[in-house]
Formats: structure tokens, C-alpha cells, sequence
């Protein structure tokens, strides 16, 4: 088998895994995004209250990063889900700029009341594996994703032929 021969079968292998992940998720996320419509929210809104109710108060830009929002984003969010008194700014008492998210008692009590039945959800839409197949993929999946964060995303690359020094190597 000729390198060219390899690195296309190294090709198709890894879009074929691009796409079955990429359906895979869509399957999942339409549980998740029924489960949530249910209480008129947005996936981003209940992101952000979830983050919260777990977390506690927390600054705008945290929530930010852990539910991968723009800035413009979250301000937005952050918005509508204060006009319905579920969560409030609050002062940083070591940076003027800086505000906190916290929830109110209203969002505290959403939660607390819906966060059971959505985690049950999720359990029902992951429920095609078992618990070692969960453990397996949770393992894969976080390695796929530190893998990922850690190479220089380039659309040269793939046009220029290099595919990383992994596959350098494995050719």
C-alpha cells in the first residue's frame, strides 16, 4: 500500500468519524432541546442556569466560556433571562468592571425543580450504551477533544498534504 493509498484511507476513516459524531450529537441534542422547550427556554439559557445553579455565582465572562457563547452573546442571555427574574447581575466587589451572574430565588427554584427530570432525559437519550460503553466513550471523547484543543486549527494543512506528525509517523 502506497503512502497516498494510506493517508486516503486515513481520510475517509477520520470524515466517517466526523460525521457519525456529528449525527450522534444531533440525536442526543434533539432530546436535550425538547426537554428544555418544555419551559420556554433556549439551550443557551438553560446553559447558563444550569452553570449557575451548580457553580453558584459566577462572572459573566466564566459563564461565557463554559457555555461558548460570543461576549455579545451572554450580555444578550444574561438579558432576557434577568427580564424574567430568573437570574441578576451583582457587583464584583474586586473589579468595578467585572459583574457576577447569580441566580435569583425564582431560577433557583426552576432549576431545582426541572434539572431531575432533564438529567433523566439525558440518561434516556444516552441509554444505548451501557455504563462500561459510556465510560469508553468518555474517555475517547476527552482525548478527541484535547487532542483537538491542542493542534493549530489551518485550512492549509489539509491543502498542503501535512496531516499532523501523528500520521507522519504512522505512514
Amino acid at each position: 500500500m502506497t503512502t497516498s493509498q494510506s493517508r486516503d484511507g486515513a481520510e475517509r476513516r477520520t470524515l466517517r468519524l466526523w460525521v457519525i459524531l456529528s449525527r450522534a450529537y444531533r440525536a442526543v441534542l434533539e432530546h436535550v432541546e425538547a426537554d428544555i422547550a418544555q419551559h420556554e427556554l433556549t439551550v443557551a439559557e438553560f446553559g447558563i442556569l444550569e452553570a449557575l445553579h451548580h457553580k453558584g455565582p459566577l462572572l459573566l465572562g466564566e459563564v461565557q466560556q463554559r457555555i461558548l457563547v460570543s461576549s455579545g452573546g451572554i450580555t444578550y442571555l444574561v438579558d432576557r433571562l434577568e427580564k424574567r427574574g430568573l437570574v441578576e447581575r451583582r457587583l464584583c466587589p474586586e473589579d468595578r468592571r467585572a459583574r457576577y451572574a447569580a441566580l435569583t430565588p425564582s431560577g433557583e427554584a426552576l432549576m431545582t425543580r426541572i434539572f431531575p427530570s432533564h438529567a433523566r432525559a439525558i440518561a434516556h437519550a444516552l441509554g444505548g450504551l451501557d455504563a462500561s460503553e459510556q465510560e469508553d466513550a468518555i474517555r475517547l471523547l476527552r482525548a478527541l477533544g484535547h487532542s483537538a484543543a491542542e493542534r493549530t486549527p489551518t485550512a492549509a494543512a489539509g491543502a498542503a498534504g501535512e496531516t499532523g506528525a501523528d500520521e507522519a509517523g504512522a505512514a
